[in-house]
């Protein structure tokens, strides 16, 4: 039987409000996590430079979602994404990995063992789980297919073996996807100006850098978002991105300078594994 076209427009208006709805209802429970009791004080104060609401967003997570945070370090990016999902979704946190051979050891099993006592500390945390990542060893982040998101937020993949690594970490990205799933990276980006300088171990990467290997490994590039960018930053100083805040770690006197600027300058990139 045919339908008349009024009855088509009102389907089609229908139909347009319910995935409206939805967005909002995602949006909202972003917003609910962010607000969570779990959440310090001073996490919530980093808020203004890292946008988690829009970022997340960007890289479609929903309550339903299976994550995998990929480094989630100190869980900043953890105290949101759990109660997020504690529901209806599965937050996997690849930490760092004993497989290590090229950084401290001891700051990295501090810093995991930190976050396991935080994994501890909150109802919200009983359904994460803690895996790891090298980006040099064969470490599964998470079963095969299984995640509808990764997501590497400030990471500095490149100053382990350069492209090596980062060619290893997408690979490995890549394997712990679903068909259709999302990369999402939020990672320093060096100003296309500076390719010549010394930037290898500053944390800076080219955002053609990701492009490239993305590619090469088999993801789609989707597009990019700026809501990160930060035009204070000059991507040049004495300790890379780590003179920055929230790290800091410049001399005193330079302090100051530091906080004016900002957190680094940083692209956000979202890729999607092929369906097929």
């Amino acid at each position: 039987m045919l339908i008349k076209l009024p009855c088509i427009k009102l389907l089609c208006a229908s139909l347009f409000l319910l995935a409206s709805h939805t967005s909002f209802a995602d949006n909202d429970s972003i917003t609910q996590a962010l607000r969570h009791e779990v959440r310090t004080e001073e996490n919530k104060a980093r808020d203004s430079a890292r946008k988690p609401e829009q970022v997340l967003t960007f890289f479609e997570v929903t309550p339903q979602s299976t994550v995998v945070e990929v480094w989630p370090g100190s869980g900043w990016y953890t105290e949101i994404l759990a109660p997020l999902l504690e529901k209806e979704g599965k937050l996997y946190a690849a930490h760092f990995s004993d497989e290590f051979s090229l950084l401290d050891a001891e700051y990295m099993q501090k810093a995991r063992s930190e976050y396991q006592e935080k994994l501890e500390s909150h109802p919200v945390y009983d359904n994460v789980i803690l895996t790891e990542f090298a980006p040099l060893a064969d470490i599964a982040i998470a079963p095969p297919a299984s995640a509808d998101v990764v997501l590497s937020v400030r990471n500095q993949l490149y100053v382990f073996e350069g492209e090596k690594s980062m060619n290893h970490a997408l690979a490995n990205f890549y394997q712990a996807l679903k068909p259709g799933g999302v990369l999402g990276v939020v990672a320093p980006r060096l100003p296309d100006d500076s390719l010549d300088t010394d930037w290898e171990k500053s944390g800076y990467v080219p955002e053609q850098l990701w492009l490239t290997l993305a590619e090469k490994t088999g993801f789609s590039f989707e597009g990019k978002n700026d809501l990160l960018l930060n035009p204070k930053d000059t991507a040049d100083h004495p300790q890379g991105i780590w003179s920055l805040p929230p790290s800091l770690m410049g001399d005193e006197k330079d302090k100051e300078k530091y906080l004016s600027i900002g957190e680094a300058n940083r692209m956000v990139l979202k890729f999607r594994k092929p369906s097929n």
